[in-house]
C-alpha cells in the first residue's frame, strides 16, 4: 500500500509538473473554442445612392435551462412566458411547460426564437428573466448574417454574391463577389464559446472577445431608373417571343460607366430570372453587327470607300463552294458598300473582305487585333467570356473563314464585348473600358475612386469615324432598322442575326436564331450606348434582330429621354446648342404657319423637313440625311394631299 500511495504522488506531480501545460491545453481545447464572428459586408449603391445590396443580421435567441438560481427561475418563469405568448401567440401554459421540461432534462440550448430581425432581438433580451444576460439569465444570442437585394431579382447577377462551399473555397459572382474580398467583406471577429454537452456550445460572455469590423461600402455606376426599364423592356420582349434567354446593357458613351445591365433566362415553369451574366459571360458569333468592324477596317485600310460599288448579284452567291444568300429575294444588286451595310447584305460585306484580304488574311485579323478584339475586356467581375478571332493557322481556318467572318460567323465575342466596339465609334474613336464601380466609402470617407480606363486612344481616322456614324444613323432612317425610326429623337446602330446551333441535326426542322441590335443615342453628340441580344426566340413569331431586338433597343432610348430626367435628376440629355435652338425655332414657326401651301424647308435637317412635310400629307422622297439644300415644290405653292415633293440635302460635316 506504502509503495502503492508513493506511485500514485509521483504520477500526480508528473501530470502537474511535466504535461500540466499539455493536458490543461488538451482540457480547453474540448471544452472552450475561438468562434468566428463574420463582420457585416458592405453595401452596396446605385449611382444615386440607392440600395442594391446589404448585409442583415439575423438572430437565433435560445436559453439556458441550467444557469438561473431555482428561486430566480420559479419567481420569473410565468412572467417570461407570459411576454413570449404576446410575442409569438402561443399560450403561456405551452411555454410554462416546455421551459420546466428543458430545465428537468438540463436542457442548456432550448430555442425561443430563430432568425429574427435586430428589432424582435433587443425585444427578446428585455423580456424577464433574459435581460439578467447569460450568466443569471440563461440567455444565449446566436448572430447571423444574411444578404438582402432591395431590388429583387432586378440586375442581381451583375450585383451577386460572394459564396463559400464545404471545402471553403470561394464562388464569387457580380459585383458583390468582384469586390468582395478586398472591400465588402471587412475583419472577422472572435467569441469564446464553452462546451455544454450533446454538441452544444455556448458564449462564455456576453460580449466579443475580438469586435468584427464591418466592410466598405461599394457605390456602382448602375442608375435604378434605367436599370428598372432595361429589365422590364427585355422581359417583356422575352415573355412574347418565348425566348430562351437575352441580356441588355445600357453604357455611358463618356466614361464607360454601365447604367444597366439585365440577363433573364428561361425557367422550367416559363418564367424569368436572372439565371446567368450573359451580356459578361457568354461568347456566341454576333452575326451582322460585326459587319461593322469588318467594313470598318477595310475602310480604314482604304481598300474601300463607302461610295465602292459591289455586286450582290440575286441574293446567292458561292465563296469556296458555299453560298452565301442575302435575307432579300432577288437580291440587292449593284450597290455602294456603305448601302450593302445599312441593308446588311451578307453577300457584299463578304465580297469586300474575301476579294481584299484573301491573299493576306493577316492583315484583316491585324486590324481586328490591333481593337482588342481578340482579348477579354479584363473586367473585374469573374467569368468574363473569351473572344475567339481566328487566324491562318488555326483549327477552325479555312479559305471560307473570311467571308465567313465578314458577316459575324466563324468567330465569337460576348456581348459587352460588341458593345465597347460600338460605344468607341460614338465615343468618336475613344475605346473606354465598361466600369462598374465609381468608388469605395467607409461612411463618409472615400477609401478609393474608379476613373475613367482608355483601351484604345483612337481606333480609327476620323473620316472612317465620320463615315461609320453616318451608315449607322442610315440604318435607322432607311436601312434594316427603319421600323424603329422615330422623328422624335435619333438613334444609330446595326441589326444583327445568327444562326444558333446550326450544325445540329435537327436545325431544318427546329431552327434557332440569335436577334440582336447594337447602337447608341442620340445619333448626335451620343449620350448612351446599348445592345441587346435575344436568343432563341419562337420563329412562328418572328426572329430578325430588327423585330426582336431593336424594340428593346428603341424602348430603352425612348423611356430614357422621358422618364428617367422627371424621376432621377439624372444629366439631361438636352444640349444648349444655339443652332439646333434656332432649327428648332424655325421648324416650330414653320409647322404652325403653313398648311396648304409649301413652307420653306430649306436649311433644316432632312429628319425634320420629313416630319414636318409628311405632317402635311405630302409624299416625300429625300437621298440623304444632312441639311436640306433644294426641295422641287418651291416656297409659297399651292400643294394638295399627297402630292409629292423631293429634297436634296447636303452632309453635315461633324468633328
Amino acid at each position: 500500500m506504502f509503495i502503492f500511495a508513493i506511485a500514485v504522488v509521483f504520477k500526480l506531480l508528473s501530470i502537474q509538473v511535466l504535461h500540466g501545460e499539455e493536458y490543461r491545453s488538451m482540457a480547453e481545447e474540448r471544452t472552450i473554442k475561438d468562434v468566428v464572428i463574420p463582420a457585416n459586408r458592405g453595401n452596396v449603391y446605385s449611382a444615386n445612392g440607392n440600395l442594391l445590396a446589404t448585409s442583415v443580421p439575423k438572430y437565433d435567441i435560445r436559453l439556458d435551462a441550467i444557469t438561473p438560481t431555482a428561486a430566480r427561475f420559479e419567481q420569473l418563469l410565468k412572467p417570461l412566458c407570459d411576454s413570449l405568448s404576446v410575442y409569438s401567440g402561443k399560450p403561456s401554459a405551452y411555454y410554462q411547460k416546455e421551459i420546466r421540461k428543458a430545465r428537468a432534462n438540463k436542457n442548456r440550448y432550448y430555442l425561443l426564437a430563430r432568425d429574427i430581425g435586430y428589432g424582435d432581438y433587443v425585444r427578446l433580451r428585455n423580456f424577464p428573466l433574459l435581460e439578467l444576460g447569460a450568466f443569471k439569465g440563461g440567455l444565449i444570442v446566436e448572430q447571423t448574417t444574411k444578404r438582402e437585394h432591395p431590388l429583387g431579382g432586378i440586375a442581381q447577377r451583375s450585383i451577386g454574391y460572394e459564396r463559400f462551399d464545404e471545402k471553403g473555397n470561394a464562388t464569387r459572382a457580380g459585383i458583390d463577389g468582384a469586390f468582395g474580398q478586398k472591400y465588402l467583406r471587412g475583419t472577422d471577429g472572435r467569441r469564446l464559446k464553452q462546451k455544454i454537452g450533446k454538441g452544444q456550445w455556448k458564449p462564455i460572455a456576453d460580449y466579443n472577445q475580438i469586435e468584427p469590423r464591418d466592410g466598405y461600402d461599394v457605390y456602382t455606376t448602375l442608375s435604378v431608373n434605367i436599370q428598372d426599364i432595361a429589365h422590364h423592356a427585355l422581359l417583356q420582349q422575352l415573355e412574347f417571343y418565348q425566348a430562351e434567354h437575352g441580356s441588355v446593357v445600357v453604357m455611358e458613351v463618356a466614361t464607360g460607366e454601365i447604367r444597366a445591365i439585365s440577363n433573364l433566362g428561361k425557367t422550367k415553369g416559363g418564367g424569368y430570372y436572372e439565371k446567368l451574366n450573359y451580356a459578361v459571360g457568354e461568347s456566341h458569333e454576333p452575326g451582322s453587327t460585326f459587319k461593322v468592324m469588318a467594313l470598318m477596317a477595310a475602310l480604314e485600310d482604304k481598300v474601300v470607300d463607302t461610295s465602292t460599288i459591289v455586286d450582290t448579284g440575286r441574293g446567292r452567291k458561292v465563296f469556296y463552294r458555299r453560298t452565301i444568300t442575302d435575307s432579300k429575294h432577288g437580291g440587292y444588286g449593284k450597290i455602294s458598300v456603305a448601302r450593302a451595310l445599312e441593308v446588311s447584305s451578307n453577300i457584299g460585306i463578304a465580297t469586300v473582305i474575301d476579294e481584299h484580304y484573301s491573299k493576306n488574311p493577316e492583315k484583316f485579323i491585324n486590324r481586328l487585333k490591333s481593337w482588342s478584339l481578340d482579348k477579354p475586356l479584363g473586367l473585374p467581375i469573374m467569368g468574363e467570356g473569351q473572344p475567339v478571332v481566328p487566324g491562318p493557322g488555326d483549327k477552325i481556318w479555312s479559305k471560307n473563314a473570311l467571308p465567313s467572318m465578314a458577316y459575324g460567323y466563324n468567330m465569337e465575342l460576348t456581348p459587352l464585348q460588341t458593345l465597347t466596339f460600338y460605344n468607341a465609334i460614338a465615343n468618336n474613336g475613344v475605346m473606354v473600358k465598361p466600369r462598374f464601380i465609381k468608388e469605395v466609402k467607409e461612411l463618409d470617407k472615400n477609401i478609393e475612386s474608379f476613373d475613367r480606363y482608355v483601351i484604345n486612344k483612337k481606333i480609327a481616322s476620323e473620316q472612317t469615324i465620320r463615315e461609320m456614324q453616318e451608315i449607322l444613323k442610315n440604318v435607322v432612317v432607311r436601312g434594316t432598322g427603319r421600323s424603329l425610326y422615330s422623328p422624335y429623337f435619333s438613334m444609330a446602330g446595326k441589326t444583327g442575326t445568327a444562326k444558333s446551333e446550326y450544325w445540329m441535326k435537327d436545325w431544318e426542322d427546329n431552327p434557332r436564331y440569335v436577334s440582336s441590335f447594337a447602337g447608341y443615342f442620340p445619333a448626335e453628340n451620343p449620350k448612351y450606348s446599348c445592345i441587346v441580344v435575344i436568343h432563341k426566340p419562337s420563329v412562328k413569331k418572328g426572329y430578325y434582330g430588327a423585330d426582336v431586338s431593336g424594340p428593346v433597343f428603341k424602348r430603352i432610348a425612348q423611356k430614357i429621354f422621358t422618364d428617367t430626367p422627371i424621376i432621377d435628376e439624372i444629366d439631361t440629355l438636352e444640349v444648349n446648342d444655339i443652332a439646333v435652338n434656332e432649327e428648332y425655332e424655325a421648324y416650330f414657326k414653320t409647322a404652325q404657319t403653313y398648311r396648304t401651301i409649301m413652307p420653306d424647308v430649306v436649311g433644316l435637317p432632312a429628319m425634320d423637313a420629313i416630319a414636318l412635310l409628311e405632317n402635311m400629307g405630302l409624299k416625300v422622297s429625300s437621298d440623304g440625311v444632312g441639311k436640306v439644300k433644294v426641295q422641287s415644290i418651291l416656297k409659297g405653292e399651292k400643294i394638295k394631299k399627297n402630292q409629292e415633293v423631293i429634297i436634296q440635302t447636303v452632309t453635315i460635316q461633324t468633328s
